[in-house]
């Protein structure tokens, strides 16, 4: 009978051997890796930039204000700088010195740029906010929605990954969106494009895929699909990135686990029903429902 040191001896050496999957997954290695644990501390950062009243103890004195934004802005720089670098690399970036000064800075450009975006990324949240508040009689005041929905989890981690996928910041986008999708349920890919006024009541199961353009004053609610209806490959056999979802116009309002598959377009003032499966067009100001359920008897559950 094999003793309990061989058997972890054995097991160790199996699983220290980088296998062709890792290999495939991670080709150079890995010796630069982004820190999930930096990402959490970003984005709490940018909640204490853009919420300072809600998610820090609150200072009335515009001094005390502005200095504590400041010291919150510097500690964000650094971290996304730093993750930023670390993402680049991770992507291709060549791991030697020359490689790596490179990427700190490209980095260092992207983060100040990211920087300036901060007050509109700001403006931005703050409509999705005042949207969910008049779309929502149960809220007492938009600060409830600042502190309690998850909707705004989503956008918050949404309006900052989305800037930084269109700087071309490789996987740090991505792992901001499974963090807000991990927390709220909404599973946002950074590349959807969303306008102002956004607001998803309740969120739970909702999906909007990576080339998603959504316009303003849009309302989505639970369990709706924006997603792709099929994949083209080109001849090798890869999936090819194109445009395949849908583009949802102005003053459009999305009711619970309606899927909108396709490059199609919703036209603006349209009311989408509940439980609808929509893979055409609609013209602006439609109204598209489900087929009205039908009253049958069955015995012993059969015909279900």
């Amino acid at each position: 009978m094999e003793v309990a040191s061989d058997i972890l001896s054995r097991t160790i050496a199996l699983l220290s051997t980088r296998t062709e999957a890792e290999k495939e997954a991670l080709p150079d290695g890995g010796s630069q890796l982004p820190s999930t644990d930096d990402i959490r501390e970003i984005m709490r950062c940018v909640k204490l930039i853009v919420f300072p009243d809600f998610f820090a103890r609150k200072r009335d004195d515009d001094s005390l204000r502005s200095y504590h934004i400041g010291v919150m802005m510097d500690r964000l720089y650094s971290l996304l700088s730093r993750q930023v670098c670390l993402g680049l690399l991770f992507s291709g970036g060549d791991d030697d010195e020359t490689g790596t000064e490179k990427a700190r800075e490209q980095a260092s450009d992207i983060t100040l740029r990211f920087l300036e975006r901060m007050p509109e990324i700001k403006r931005l949240l703050y409509t999705d906010v005042k949207a969910m508040y008049q779309n929502d009689p149960a809220a007492e005041n938009s600060g409830e929605i600042i502190f309690c929905y998850p909707m705004m989890e989503a956008m918050v981690c949404h309006r900052v990954a989305h800037e930084l996928f269109k700087m071309k910041v490789p996987v740090i986008p991505r792992i901001i969106a499974e963090m807000a999708h991990a927390a709220s349920g909404i599973d946002i890919h950074p590349g959807a494009e969303i306008g102002e006024y956004f607001c998803i009541d309740h969120g739970t199961g909702v999906v909007i895929g990576e080339t998603c353009i959504i316009g303003s004053h849009v309302m989505l609610y639970q369990g709706v699909t924006l997603g792709a209806k099929s994949f083209h490959a080109d001849e090798s056999g890869k999936l090819i990135n194109e445009p395949r979802h849908p583009i949802i116009e102005d003053y459009v309002t999305v009711y619970s686990n309606s899927s909108i598959l396709g490059r199609i377009t919703v036209g603006h003032h349209s009311v989408i029903g509940g439980n609808v499966w929509l893979t055409h067009g609609v013209e602006p100001y439609s109204q598209i429902l489900q087929t009205r359920a039908q009253k049958m008897s069955f015995d012993g559950g059969l015909g279900i």
